[in-house]
């Protein structure tokens, strides 16, 4: 065959000089950084192609090497440290943060995070990582409301109630994206909306159809506050279908409540497949290139997935305009300029000269440390058995956790070597005189298959047994990562495993007086029917973090008072719960639940006492108009140094409507000193004490109300239990 090589030499010569002189009508001037953002990425966008644009919409974006665009991979993750990124400061799980009820405290914890991430990002770069998890977009935080306890992924959430979960979500938002009115430090992402919170078997398929009031009530306000107050970067639609239509897909939630309502300036991404959901498994439209328009129509600028991939046919077909195409890329680089992607050299970035040194750094291994301690919450403590004395002689950790570092860890979580378990916790703070013993004694989620590691004997010959029990991210958690197929990630029941109810249950009956100490490990609520009453003391520590050893064992020997207080009610059993596919709050959670749980919401016990005193209303014949400040004396009168968590809640004395029958309206962190004392003031605007009505509408409701102040949910069961005594008034509104 004859090769024409002069021929092929002209023609490769006149694509060259086409291609350099196209390169040389490039518009480098999205890199002054000088210039507006919508201006920048607006010059870049409108340089693209329709093929570089579409590209450009999926969460692997591509590489545009003429324009000088590197690729980009959008998902990254950051719940409760850099996760799946290799060496991370692993802070306690999202659920631990909600019950520090600290929102100051998830500011700190988020700047940590995005401190590493900026430091982790130059390195990436510097080395050429461009790859997934490597990037400054990060889909966190979690503030869907924790519904129902079987939900796997509620450890991922602050818990159960709109006010505390929006006050944490907002901080952790700001502390990722950092307080520089020009630059983002990190992209914060509020997921997953809307009205998700499982059963995850379902979680592709369900249509959620909420009444209006709840929606609004609860569904719906953390999302509005962390668009309205933290300027969230980005929100992450949901799996399932919200009244018919697909959440990535739905023009009320994306458009009419989103961007219309609340103004929101950011970008909208699919979570991970949704969009080729729309079709395969909602079945709302009957192909892939349908699907595509419908979501990008809808408002959805990225997808986590590769129908996106069929946008150009879509274009073909009429179901979508060029225009959309690029109107929302613009939105995706925005983000991105925002991030300080394409600057010119020497610009005033903030977040560019954090180094390795910032990666788990030893304050950021403090901070972790200092979370578990305030997030830790004493369920029960029987004749004040804690906390223990260090001299103790013959102490005994046992339990399948009590060694554990997957315990510690958590879902989506990132690695580091500075792991610290229960016992290696107990082992720093005891005497070295004391004669600790361990066995793991049985294995976590199936029958003991060794009867050897059965070791009650030795709790008999113990002063003290403390028995670590509870469960994993592999027991509860995601879809994807649950190890229990028939659970897809939740859990069947409350219970512990049976594994560990008989292990108990042994143990107890071989002590013979001795106390016993019962530190429970888990995500979310756990029923201790049966096993309750063996238990001296009762210890919730969560998942918390890498410096989980060391903050159980400083609270059980008294190196600091517990001080955390439950996110979520702890029901009895599951007959207390209504059926998990049912999306009506009636009967879920605190504000709705007319059955006496395990453990209230908001409650937690300290090493001392705390009483109110002196309650007082600025007025209590209250108009619209009015703003309402509420002032209370907090008293330490016990032995120990502690913090408590103030709380005030408004229960209206006439239900009607559907209303809640008790509502959270604000909280306050405080340190109280052995026999200080506090005066501590809250305001509540007219926003704050409006109601949501059956029609969604936020109303003044007149009628009678009393305002509890007190440090748990009100109740008898928290006052049996052991909470202090609330202060209450009656306030009308007129």
């Amino acid at each position: 065959m004859y090769i024409n090589r002069q021929s092929i030499y002209k023609g490769f010569t006149a694509f060259m000089v086409v291609t350099a002189s196209f390169a040389q009508n490039v518009d480098f001037s999205f890199q002054n950084n000088h210039l507006p953002i919508d201006k920048r990425a607006e010059i870049l966008v409108s340089q693209m192609t329709i093929e570089e644009k579409i590209n450009q919409l999926k969460n692997g974006a591509a590489a545009i090497p003429r324009l000088k665009v590197p690729d980009y991979d959008w998902w990254n993750e950051a719940l409760h440290g850099i996760g799946r990124n290799g060496k991370a400061t692993i802070f306690p799980q999202a659920i631990a943060l909600g019950a520090t009820f600290d929102p100051q405290l998830a500011e700190r914890v988020a700047s940590a995070i995005s401190t590493e991430a900026r430091a982790k990002y130059a390195i990436s770069q510097k080395n050429g990582n461009h790859s997934k998890y490597a990037g400054l977009t990060f889909w966190t935080p979690n503030i869907n409301i924790f519904r129902d306890p079987r939900w796997g992924r509620g450890q991922e959430t602050y818990g159960e109630d709109p006010l505390l979960t929006s006050r944490i979500g907002v901080a952790f938002v700001k502390g990722l994206q950092g307080n520089d009115p020009k630059y983002l430090k990190s992209a914060a992402c509020a997921k997953h909306f809307a009205v998700h919170s499982g059963p995850e078997n379902i979680r592709h398929e369900f249509n959620a159809e909420p009444n209006k009031q709840d929606l609004y009530e609860t569904y719906l306000p953390a999302f509005e506050a962390l668009v309205k107050e933290a300027k969230v970067e980005g929100v992450m639609a949901a799996y399932n279908a919200v009244y018919g239509k697909p959440a990535c897909a739905s023009d009320f939630l994306l458009k009419e409540t989103l961007r219309d309502k609340w103004k929101f300036d950011g970008y909208v991404t699919s979570d991970c497949g949704a969009v080729s959901g729309v079709y395969n498994k909602l079945k709302y439209v009957k192909t892939a290139v349908e699907a595509a328009a419908v979501a990008l129509n809808s408002g959805t600028n990225l997808e986590c997935g590769t129908t996106y991939s069929q946008l150009k046919k879509a274009i073909d077909q009429g179901l979508i305009t060029e225009k959309m195409i690029h109107d929302r890329t613009v939105q995706l680089f925005k983000t991105r300029f925002r991030l300080g992607m394409f600057d010119e050299k020497g610009t005033d970035n903030p977040y560019l000269n954090f180094g390795i040194e910032k990666i788990h750094s030893p304050e950021h291994i403090a901070l972790s440390k200092e979370v578990a301690l305030k997030s830790i919450v004493l369920l029960k403590n029987k004749n004040n058995i804690l906390p223990l004395s260090k001299d103790i002689k013959i102490p005994y950790v046992t339990g399948p956790f009590a060694n554990s570092n997957d315990m510690l860890m958590g879902s989506y979580y990132g690695v580091t070597s500075g792991m610290v378990t229960i016992l290696e916790g107990v082992a720093d703070v005891v005497s070295p005189s004391a004669s600790l013993n361990y066995r793991s004694g049985v294995l976590p989620f199936h029958k003991n298959i060794n009867p050897k590691n059965w070791a009650p004997f030795e709790a008999g010959e113990s002063d003290v047994t403390i028995c670590v029990v509870g469960l994993t991210a592999d027991r509860e958690g995601e879809e994807v990562d649950a190890i229990a197929a028939e659970n897809v990630g939740d859990k069947v029941d409350l219970k512990l495993p049976q594994s560990q109810i008989d292990y108990v249950k042994e143990i107890a009956s071989k002590i013979k007086g001795k106390p016993l100490v019962l530190v429970i490990a888990s995500g979310s609520p756990v029923s201790l029917e049966g096993i309750e009453e063996l238990c001296d003391a009762i210890v919730q520590i969560w998942y918390p973090g890498e410096q989980g050893g060391n903050a159980v064992a400083d609270i059980l020997f008294g190196n600091s008072s517990p001080s955390g207080h439950l996110p979520i009610t702890f029901p009895k059993n599951v007959a207390q719960l209504p059926a998990y596919e049912d999306y009506s709050m009636k009967g879920r959670t605190y504000k709705y639940m007319t059955e006496e749980p395990m453990y209230p919401f908001g409650f937690g016990l300290t090493y001392s006492k705390t009483e109110f005193r002196n309650l007082k209303l600025s007025t209590s014949n209250l108009k619209e108009k009015q703003t309402l400040t509420v002032t209370v004396e907090v008293a330490n009168t016990g032995n120990y140094d502690i913090d408590e968590v103030v709380q005030l809640y408004v229960n209206p004395m006439e239900l009607s409507g559907g209303i809640p029958l008790k509502s959270l309206k604000a909280f306050e962190r405080i340190s109280l000193k052995k026999g200080e004392k506090k005066s501590i003031n809250f305001k509540l605007t007219p926003n704050n004490l409006k109601v949501v009505n059956e029609q969604g509408q936020s109303v003044w409701r007149n009628g009678n109300y009393q305002l509890v102040v007190g440090n748990a949910s009100p109740g008898a069961l928290s006052t049996r239990l052991g909470a202090a005594t609330p202060q209450t008034a009656i306030l009308q509104l007129k």
